[in-house]
């Protein structure tokens, strides 16, 4: 049996968690067009680096250029805004990103520790000009500054605006879903962005006939849950994305980078703690809320693709190329 929608179904349900968008689209000439952007997702309003949570990722194919990703798996916390964008501003985004906990959090490189921050991608250059390296580091901080907890934008806007999905217009996607037993209630989100897979590959619609050539993509999905879980947990609920993938019709290409990071908004983890002990209440195991848990992961990250690709619009870009709303 599916389990309920959040309010808004959007992952932005789970309390504190914040989204925000930058898009960029400009034509500069006949072939050459801006079409991309950058998407922030925060998971709680306070100061992540002081108040740090819980953190897991899975990668189920490796095709991609992550950042952050080796520290998040040995330590377990997430301390800044995860920031998705397009292959070639990585760089930028991670340098805008920084720029910003610097600005808001005086101890990073003084008189405390370095930073991890995260920044993953999906390559838009079907549509987008990237080498003209659009977006800038000031774009990162414009994306933190303007989420909020209001439901998420989705299609093409944000790190959405030029993918390409199962051969039409993907992007943005997000869903929501409440798990419930006699004593716990927690809700558990997903947002993506979609950019891979052929139109005969879709198992959610018959596009067989309508073939378009399009070089492998990727997929960032991102988990948010309020359940008390730590980072062994949120490992294991990454890696649940897998099979909500393959509902859709991935068949995790060579080329393709399908990455996973999921966090708890429970449990924060305080930078400045003093002691040398820390005590935290977690689920079981192998509790039966541990099972909706995962379906919930499963369900969401299905969802996310095809809302994706339903709330996207047509777009063109580069070369002349148009990519076309779903036929939903």
């Amino acid at each position: 049996m599916a389990l309920n929608k959040g309010k808004s179904n959007c992952i932005t349900d789970v309390i504190g968690v914040k989204v925000g968008h930058v898009t960029l689209y400009e034509k500069l000439d006949e072939n050459k067009t801006i079409c991309t952007g950058l998407t922030a997702i925060l998971p709680h309003e306070d100061n992540l680096f002081y108040k740090k949570v819980r953190a897991g990722s899975a990668i189920i194919n490796g095709y991609g250029k992550t950042t952050g990703l080796a520290q998040l798996e040995e330590i377990g916390l997430l301390e800044a805004p995860i920031m998705l964008t397009n292959t070639f501003s990585v760089g930028a985004v991670w340098q805008g990103t920084l720029e910003y906990m610097l600005q808001t959090t005086k101890d990073i490189g003084d008189t405390t520790s370095s930073i991890n921050i995260v920044v993953g991608e999906c390559n838009d250059s079907y549509l987008n000009s990237i080498r003209e390296q659009a977006v800038k580091p000031a774009h990162a901080i414009q994306a933190i500054e303007a989420a909020t907890e209001q439901p998420a934008k989705e299609g093409a806007v944000g790190a959405g605006k030029g993918m390409v999905c199962f051969g039409y217009k993907g992007g943005v996607g997000t869903a929501s879903r409440i798990i419930s037993t006699e004593k716990e209630h927690y809700t558990l989100g997903c947002l993506v962005v979609s950019n891979f897979g052929k139109r005969e590959e879709a198992l959610f619609a018959d596009w067989r006939k309508h073939k378009l050539e399009t070089p492998d993509g990727s997929i960032m999905m991102i988990i948010a849950t309020d359940a008390p879980l730590y980072d062994r947990q949120l490992n294991r609920l990454a890696k649940r994305c897998a099979a909500g993938l393959g509902r859709t019709g991935s068949h995790l290409d060579n080329g393709s980078g399908d990455i996973a990071i999921a966090f708890s908004t429970a449990n924060t983890y305080e930078h400045h703690a003093g002691k040398a002990d820390e005590t935290m209440v977690y689920l079981r195991d192998d509790h039966e809320v541990m099972n909706q848990l995962f379906q919930a992961v499963v369900e969401t990250t299905e969802e996310a693709v095809i809302r994706s690709l339903k709330m996207a619009k047509t777009t063109h870009g580069r070369q002349g190329r148009t990519i076309e709303k779903a036929p939903f």
